[in-house]
């Protein structure tokens, strides 16, 4: 397919449902969703941006992660918003393909990241006698970069296949973006070499990811189990029980939506699926990280004296 032609189609999204009665509905909801996201996610990285003694590793990776939650959701959610609320459900090619690719690329990056602070919690746990040369802040913002590098240009790749893809019979999306499975299964064009290059390249990002992920917390669990002393354990747990409830959460919403052929994909399914990493993960983690973390809270209070004073 030619440029000039791919620039010209215009693809429609199915937005959850054509019901007119549903859309303000819809619109609210995910409104509030999307603030809840924002405001949530902005409160922790303002918080450890102004708090100098939550500058440790540990909130470095927690601030990176809520950006990249916020970031993650904008590729989608503001879009979706627009639809229902003007009630015109189009975006062009080159709109769907920049959203496919962003989406992917988080998503890439975001196995990147929780491998990351799963090795954090592991030297901090394990080696804690050498957790500040080996996790020292110049250290953890290289490891960030790196991280957000990779991840977008493993994507990279995919998204030219995709773009050089022809469609020809139908341009109805099935889903409330722009999905991987959703657009190669409109195509009219030979998609099965996409679809094995980018399940071998997922799979091996994925599964590396997740396998430092699940050795980090072995051997986690492994020492934790070793101190003697109960109130040692507990603490030991509460440091990683917040990050290993977001792995699985994430993990598991991915394999049940990606780790199959596009022949098998269910449009209801898929959709409640993404929902859960899209949506509920980053509206989740705020709460997840900080709701039992009285450090972060004893310096959330202090930014808001301070806004107080301030503002008298």
């Amino acid at each position: 397919m030619s440029t000039n032609q791919s620039k010209e189609i215009i693809f429609i999204v199915q937005c959850f449902s054509d019901k007119q009665e549903l859309q303000t509905p819809l619109l609210l909801v995910f409104l509030f969703v999307f603030l809840i996201i924002v405001f949530g996610n902005l409160t922790i990285f303002a918080t450890i941006t102004h708090s100098p003694q939550l500058h440790t590793p540990m909130y470095i990776f927690l601030g990176s992660l809520s950006i990249f939650d916020i970031s993650y959701t904008s590729t989608t959610l503001p879009k979706l918003l627009l639809m229902l609320a003007t009630q015109d459900k189009t975006i062009s090619f080159g709109g769907c393909i920049a959203q496919l690719y962003f989406f992917i690329g988080f998503t890439c990056t975001e196995f990147l990241l929780l491998s990351v602070m799963a090795y954090d919690r592991y030297v901090a746990i394990c080696h804690p006698l050498h957790y500040a040369l080996l996790m020292n802040l110049k250290h953890c913002i290289k490891l960030i970069i790196v991280v957000w590098i990779a991840g977008f240009l493993d994507t990279a790749p995919f998204a030219f296949l995709i773009k050089n893809l022809s469609f020809c019979s139908s341009y109805h999306i099935d889903h409330f973006f722009c999905d991987f499975t959703p657009v190669l299964k409109i195509a009219c064009s030979d998609t099965s070499t996409i679809e094995i290059l980018t399940f071998v390249n997922g799979t091996v990002m994925a599964l590396s990811a997740f396998a430092l992920t699940l050795a980090s917390y072995f051997v986690i669990i492994s020492t934790i189990l070793k101190t003697q002393s109960s109130k040692g354990r507990k603490k030991l747990f509460s440091t990683c029980t917040s990050h290993l409830t977001c792995v699985v959460i994430f993990y598991g919403t991915i394999i049940s939506s990606y780790a199959r052929p596009t022949k098998s994909y269910t449009p209801k399914q898929d959709a409640y699926f993404a929902l859960i990493y899209i949506v509920l993960v980053p509206m989740l983690n705020p709460f997840i990280y900080t709701l039992k973390n009285k450090e972060f809270q004893d310096n959330l209070l202090k930014c808001k004296n301070n806004m107080k004073l301030f503002q008298f």
